[in-house]
């Protein structure tokens, strides 16, 4: 992709008075948002943090592990959260948070006062207190809940704050927004390593396997389950592999993860379309056909998947009824072809609505939201559709929202 601009926030000369006021909206939003994250952040680290894992995990408790041969993106220290349940069966579990794939992206992380100002910010660069609420004690890693059916499950959460789609190996130097030169460590595929040995240390002889990811940590699992169970587990034969919100259809994806990434080939020679996790789900099936179980979940016009999507194709950090519209004829041609590669994958389709009325469409992910608990049409969860799934019982939910020809929202 090219380097592109934004609006900037003032200009040179004479500015309306629709326009002054909307800079100093966006310029309270700004201060307010990182206002309040900074808030949540103190709450977390002096009050709710994880305790440090001190190698005898209590049953349902969240412990954080740091892993020295691992890093975030802006150099800071990695950590990732581990659970002790009350069987022999696993879930790892690949956190999302963004996506790099040029300078302009990587200058431009999610803090809270871009989120709350509109700004583009396109991924985590590390892991501050903040980012723990995502990271656990929310849908499938729930604890204590009898409606969570994986709460007595061993969990391994391998964090994500380096903007690769969890497979980079390389540092790259941008230009940050204020000016300085700065570095960008993707290193996904070290703390995913560095992570693995960490599970098998703690949970050698998996009975049951799920390999789970929303967002960004949706595409690493068709890029990385093959390694998973061919180096780290390879005595589980019952895996099953569940990807949420995975779709941005992007025609450079090779060039990314080869030249910016830094990933390993078995990472950027599959790709050969503008589909970055077609392509690796059909690497990994056509030398592995019948090894996992396959499971994928989308909403049909996901505002923040869409927002991506406009802004790789046409500059601009926003959605709308058009490009979500364009979004669900993409998701229906993914279907599609997942179905086509994959006879057996099984589906979970829902148009829950985002609440923000400017931006429209419908949720980004929902296996680590209030959302995994919510009932469909048919009366079935997303968290009892995975538990009968990952028992071997696969069904489609919500395909009949696949059927309109034309989006609407």
């Amino acid at each position: 992709m090219s380097s592109r601009s934004t609006p900037p926030l003032s200009s040179s000369g004479s500015s309306s008075p629709k326009e002054v006021l909307g800079t100093r909206a966006q310029e309270l939003l700004s201060k307010a948002g990182g206002a309040v994250e900074n808030i949540i952040g103190r709450h977390i680290e002096t009050a709710a943090e994880a305790p440090l894992f001190d190698g005898a995990p209590v049953a349902k408790v969240w412990y954080r592990l740091p892993l020295s041969g691992a890093m975030s993106g802006d150099g800071s220290e990695y950590h990732i959260y581990i659970k002790k349940g009350f069987t022999s069966r696993l879930c790892l579990f690949f956190s999302g948070g963004g996506v790099a794939w040029n300078a302009f992206t990587a200058a431009r992380p999610v803090t809270g006062s871009a989120v709350a100002a509109g700004a583009p910010n396109y991924y985590w660069n590390n892991l501050r207190p903040f980012t723990q609420f995502m990271n656990i004690n929310i849908g499938i890693t729930e604890t204590d809940t009898a409606r969570n059916p994986f709460d007595d499950w061993n969990f391994v959460v391998i964090t994500y704050a380096t903007g690769d789609f969890h497979v980079g190996r390389g540092d790259f130097l941008y230009t940050s927004e204020d000016g300085r030169q700065e570095i960008l460590h993707f290193h996904g595929y070290e703390n995913f390593r560095e992570s693995m040995k960490a599970a098998v240390s703690l949970f050698p002889n998996p009975s049951k396997l799920l390999i789970a990811g929303d967002s960004a940590g949706a595409f690493a699992v068709p890029a990385l389950s093959g390694i998973i169970a061919d180096e780290f587990y390879p005595d589980c034969r019952d895996i099953t592999l569940f990807s949420d919100s995975a779709q941005l259809l992007y025609k450079d994806w090779r060039q990314t993860a080869r030249d910016i990434w830094k990933a390993d080939k078995r990472f950027f020679e599959p790709l050969h379309t503008d589909n970055i996790f077609l392509d690796w789900y059909g690497e990994l099936l056509s030398t592995r056909p019948d090894r996992f179980r396959c499971l994928y979940a989308s909403t049909t016009h996901d505002y923040l998947l869409s927002t991506f999507l406009n802004d790789v194709m046409n500059k601009s950090y926003s959605t709308d009824g058009a490009v979500q519209g364009l979004f669900y004829r993409q998701l229906q041609e993914m279907v599609r072809q997942l179905r086509s590669i994959c006879p057996g994958m099984a589906f979970f389709i829902s148009n829950w609505k985002h609440l923000v009325p400017s931006q429209g469409g419908t949720v980004h992910t929902a296996v680590r939201q209030p959302f995994f608990y919510l009932k469909t049409k048919e009366n079935i969860s997303m968290a009892e559709w995975l538990s009968d799934a990952a028992c071997g019982k696969l069904q489609d939910v919500g395909m009949e929202l696949l059927e309109q020809k034309e989006a609407g929202c």
